[in-house]
Order: structure tokens, then C-alpha cells, then sequence
């Protein structure tokens, strides 16, 4: 199943964040019929056939030796207690006492095989999931919230729980425990059995109404469940909540949250209250069935009728009552299964996401970069498709020596972060081509783009953990003397040590301990540690203060030695030492040179210059 992938802006309430909904479409042409997605459902749990099989085995010996007990009933009522036969009787009793314990047994070993296998493939769509999303480009998550992300993970898998640890297991359950009652039943007396099941299609034609209905407003719920996730997200985080305070907007926010939260209230209303005056109607007709049993087997005696024994009628009854449980349960895992199919079909919706950034069938290896990169008549626009608006990046030709510095200067908004992003494959050109050592990026493999090539950027990530941790992120088997090298040359090692807890000091969420250039130095030193012979360096300096900034690099300068070096720079203090700087302007080069030359043609760059000129003394 694939889906066309739209965004829009949603306009949210007042105090909420503003935000960008998606919209999943079926692609016309494409089928979206419920069978296909069972289908799929259904191969979700291949790989645990043998297991399953043991539980199917299990749910037909629970079954059988459950039906035998009426018969046993029936024959102590009938002949072991009127005729006196107390080896009979014994023998009869002992044999109901046995199928309790083996209905016992096989009900235990049935959950415990079924639950396993549930869990299994929970983790197999949670890991499936995750991984799709690890290899998505940058472009799907600078559209999508973070929340609504974290919501399909953990919302929509854990809602399916159910579903996958227990429905599939007492569907099979209970189907086979009511078709071996029904034949049980005919055997006893086919007229009773069809006093008993005339009513059975009104039974499933509201269970599918009631399902329907659910799966409807499952939807919906998720769907606000993720809006709610995502509002979460981003309020709460240290950066949401810095904004908030300052800018006066927590109560707002509350409000916003609160209104969200309501109409999941009302959703969640529905949700269990959907049919459940319907089913409580069937659960009424099925448990008066037992009078109506009675009464037809009196009524067959007063009119003629033949005659049906106590034995039988208490057998049947005690059949009739063993139907009423699984065939209700039947019924309401029916309506379980159309609710989750909602919820199975957001999880697809990930699952079936384009993958534009793959390796190709033969991937080139290098096991040695020198570091030469070039951009060949490279053009990239954000929708490769979209013909209509001008593309970001245009006839870019610029060949970067290994070993050289290459600084891209302009205007915001000339695709100077993106020409960057084009090297490690953040993104992939839609025209042209970019090389490392003469290889079209798109041809390299993975580990090869990843070995060769270190990014720092001005927004800074840390993970909340160590300082240790984080920096291992690069190198997971770096020794402390590693650490520590790596540190100093991103002059960042004395103040770790000066720390209660040294390099085991915990970051804080997003780093929020640290300033602005200590944490862009904890981020040098991380690339560092990763050793790439390919820089890509993002206006690592432009958020930083003049004397941080001086600081920060230094520990740059010290990174950036012997290595390829691509700066984008919004402060050209930092890069007149470079080879060759590049103006960009609407996504062309507008001149290039060095910092002489280019000062010299008393151009764009000059421009530029005098502008910083300008604006050094107010920093």
C-alpha cells in the first residue's frame, strides 16, 4: 500500500505552537481494501509459525476436552446416579476434575507461547519502524514533529498490544471452542441447537456495525493522541519551556493543552462507548437463552413431543452456557480487530515512506579518502518534482583540493547550509553531481560517507547523558586517554575537569548545562575523536559571543588541519585564511576567490566585509 505525502499548516488555537500536520492520501489506483492490510497483518507473524502451531494444537485439546464435560454430565444424571453405578459415578467425576486441570494447564501454556510471540512482533514493528526512520532524509524531519513521530512508536504499537499478545490466540480460541460446542450441541439435540443459534447472524451483523463504527473514531483518537505528543514535545522541552516563560505564554499554553486533552476525553468517550448498548443487548439475549431452552423442551413434552431426557436438557444448557462466553468474546474480537486495524495501518503508513537517500545494488568501499570534493553542475531542489518554483541550488561548479579550505558566504537564504548538507547525503542533488575523490556520493556506501566526512554545526546536539557518553558517540571504543586528547584539542578538557564529576558530569536535556561554546566545543571535539578527512563546518560561531567565538576557533582551527575543509560562514572573520571562498546569491555563485582577490574586485564580497566592518563594534 503507498501513499502520497502532503503538508500543511495547521492554524493552531490560542497559545499553541504553530505546527505542520501530514496528511496521508491513498495514491489513486492503489488498494486499500481491508484484506490486503489482513493479509500483511498475517505475515507479521511468519516467522513464528511453529510456535503458533503449538498454540493452535493447544487451543483444540483445551476445546475438546472442555466439550466433553456436558457429555460426562449428562451420563452421571442420566445413568450413574438413577441406576446406582458408583464405580460409574467415581469414574465420571474424576474424568471432570481431569479435563479442569488439563483446560488449566493448556490455558496457562497457551498464554505464556502466545504473549512471546506477541511481544515479538511488537518488537519487530517498533525496530522496523526505527530503522525506516533512520534512514529517511533530513528533508521528511524538518516537516514532521517530533511528537507526532514518537507517537506512531509508542501510541500506535502500544495500542496494538492487545491485539498481538492475545486477540490473534482467543480468536483462534474461541472460533474453535464454538464450533466444537455447536457440534456438541447437535449431537445432544439438533432441534435445541437451532433454538440457540437462530438469533447468531443478527449477533455478527451488529459486532461488524460496532467495529466499523470503533475503527472510525481509533483514527481519530491516534491521531490527537499524536497532536498532544507532539505539543508535549516541544512545551516542555528546555527550549519550550525557556520560550514560554519569557515571552508570557504559559498560561496560554496550558489552555491550548487543555483543550487538546478535552477532545481526547471526548474521543476516548466514544471510543469505549461506541455499540456498547448493541453488544449489551446480545449479552441479555445470550444469557436468557438457558429459560428459553427450558421452555422449549417443556413446551415439545406438554405437546407431544419427543421426549427429552434431564440429563440432555442440563447437558445442553451446560453447552449452551460454554457457547455464551466465547461466542461474546468472539464478537467483541471482531470489533477489536476492525479498532486495530486503524491503528495497523498508521504503523504501514511508516513502513510504506519512500526511502530517497539508499545505497546503490553495488556500493563503492574506500578504505582511504584523501578528501577531494567536487560539485559538477550541481542543482537541488527541495521537491524534485515541483518544476514550478526556482531550485535552491543552480550550476554550482566548485572543485575543493584535498586538504584545501573552501568558505561559502552570502546572503541568508542563498543555499549555503544546503551545498554543505550535499556532501554526507543529508540531501541528494537533483541535477548534476557532487564527488569524494572522484566518486559520485550517491555511489559510495554508507560507511564510507560516514568514515570520511564530520559535520559541526551551529545548532549543537548532546544527549542526555555523560559527557564521556557523548563524546563516545563517535568512537564507542575510545579510551579515556582518547578522550581526554580530543578534548584538549577542542580546548574544552580543563573545564570538564574542573566539574564535580569531571568527563562523568551528565549534560543536561539538549546540553542545557553548558554555554553556547561549550557545548559547540564539546561537539569539535566529538569530530575530532571521529577523525574525517572531510570537514563540513555549518556557522559553527554565528550564535557565539566575539571572545567565545575566539575561542571556539581555535579549537576549529586545530580540527581543521590537514583535513578538507567546507566552511559556510556568516561571520567572515573566520574564514579570510581560507584557499577559496564562494559567494552564493539565489543559489548561484556570484564570485569566488580569495579573500584578496575577492576584496579587491570590490564586489558582493567587499560588500559583505564592509558589513561586518560595521556591525564588529556592537557585539
Amino acid at each position: 500500500m503507498s501513499y502520497a505525502l502532503s503538508v500543511r499548516t495547521v492554524s493552531p488555537s490560542v497559545g499553541a505552537m504553530p505546527r505542520d500536520t501530514i496528511d496521508w492520501t491513498p495514491v489513486p489506483g492503489t488498494s486499500t481494501e481491508q484484506p490486503r492490510q489482513v493479509r500483511r497483518i498475517l505475515t507479521l507473524f511468519k516467522p513464528y509459525r511453529a510456535r503458533l502451531a503449538i498454540v493452535g494444537v493447544l487451543v483444540g485439546a483445551a476445546s475438546l476436552v472442555t466439550v466433553a464435560t456436558p457429555f460426562l454430565l449428562r451420563e452421571t444424571l442420566d445413568v450413574a446416579i438413577p441406576q446406582g453405578r458408583t464405580g460409574l459415578l467415581s469414574l465420571l467425576a474424576l474424568g471432570m476434575i481431569l479435563s479442569a486441570v488439563l483446560t488449566s494447564i493448556f490455558g496457562v501454556l497457551q498464554t505464556l507461547i502466545s504473549t512471546t510471540v506477541g511481544q515479538r512482533v511488537m518488537h519487530d514493528l517498533r525496530t522496523a519502524v526505527y530503522g525506516r526512520l533512520q534512514r529517511m532524509s533530513l528533508a521528511f524531519f524538518t516537516r514532521t514533529r517530533t511528537g507526532e513521530v514518537q507517537s506512531r512508536i509508542a501510541n500506535d504499537i502500544g495500542g496494538m498490544q492487545a491485539t498481538v499478545t492475545s486477540t490473534a490466540t482467543s480468536l483462534v480460541s474461541n472460533l474453535t471452542s464454538v464450533v466444537a460446542t455447536i457440534i456438541a450441541m447437535i449431537a445432544l439435540d439438533w432441534r435445541l441447537t437451532v433454538v440457540s443459534l437462530v438469533l447468531l447472524p443478527v449477533f455478527v451483523w451488529i459486532s461488524r456495525r460496532v467495529g466499523s463504527e470503533r475503527k472510525k473514531i481509533t483514527t481519530q483518537r491516534q491521531k490527537q493522541m499524536a497532536a498532544m505528543a507532539a505539543t508535549v514535545t516541544e512545551s516542555l522541552s528546555v527550549s519550550g519551556i525557556l520560550l514560554g516563560r519569557t515571552m508570557g505564554r504559559s498560561d496560554s499554553l496550558t489552555r491550548s493543552f487543555s483543550e487538546e486533552s478535552e477532545q481526547l476525553v471526548d474521543l476516548e468517550v466514544r471510543s469505549n462507548m461506541a455499540g456498547r448498548w448493541r453488544m449489551a443487548v446480545i449479552s441479555i439475549v445470550m444469557a436468557a437463552m438457558p429459560a428459553v431452552i427450558y421452555w422449549s423442551a417443556g413446551l415439545a413434552l406438554q405437546t407431544g413431543g419427543t421426549r427429552i431426557s434431564i440429563g440432555t436438557i442440563v447437558a445442553f444448557v451446560s453447552l449452551q452456557q460454554g457457547l455464551f462466553r466465547p461466542a461474546v468474546s468472539l464478537l467483541s474480537t471482531g470489533v477489536q480487530i476492525q479498532t486495530s486495524l486503524a491503528l495497523f495501518q498508521r504503523i504501514f503508513e511508516y513502513l510504506d515512506l519512500p526511502i530517497d537517500i539508499t545505497e546503490g545494488e553495488q556500493p563503492v568501499h574506500l578504505d582511504r579518502v584523501k578528501g577531494e570534493v567536487r560539485f559538477e553542475d550541481v542543482e537541488f531542489r527541495y521537491d524534485s518534482d515541483d518544476r514550478k518554483g526556482g531550485p535552491i541550488l543552480d550550476g554550482i561548479d566548485i572543485t575543493v583540493p584535498a586538504g584545501s579550505s573552501l568558505a561559502v558566504v552570502g546572503p541568508t537564504g542563498a543555499g549555503k547550509s544546503t551545498l554543505g548538507y550535499l556532501v554526507p547525503r543529508l540531501y541528494d542533488v537533483t541535477g548534476g553531481r557532487v564527488t569524494l575523490d572522484g566518486v559520485d556520493v550517491r555511489d559510495l556506501d554508507f560507511d564510507t560517507l560516514a568514515r570520511a566526512i564530520g559535520v559541526v554545526s551551529q545548532e549543537t546536539y548532546l544527549f542526555h547523558a555523560t559527557v564521556a557518553e557523548n563524546l563516545r558517540f563517535a568512537k564507542p571504543d575510545a579510551t579515556d586517554e582518547e578522550l581526554q586528547q580530543a578534548a584538549k584539542a577542542a580546548q574544552i578538557h580543563d573545564h570538564i575537569v574542573s566539574l564535580p564529576d569531571g568527563y562523568d558530569t551528565v549534560v543536561g536535556e539538549r546540553g542545557h548545562r553548558f554555554s553556547g561554546g561549550e557545548k559547540q566545543r564539546l561537539a569539535i571535539a566529538r569530530t575530532i575523536l571521529r577523525d574525517p578527512p572531510v570537514l563540513i563546518l555549518d556557522e559553527a560561531t554565528s550564535a557565539l559571543d566575539t571572545r567565545t567565538e575566539h575561542a571556539v576557533q581555535e579549537a576549529i582551527d586545530a580540527l581543521s588541519a590537514n583535513r578538507t575543509t567546507l566552511t559556510i560562514a556568516h561571520r567572515l572573520s573566520t574564514i579570510r585564511a581560507a584557499d577559496q571562498i564562494v559567494v552564493l546569491d539565489s543559489g548561484q555563485i556570484a564570485e569566488r576567490g580569495s579573500h584578496e582577490e575577492l576584496l579587491e574586485r570590490d564586489g558582493r564580497y567587499a560588500a559583505l566585509v564592509r558589513r561586518d566592518a560595521r556591525l564588529e563594534p556592537t557585539r
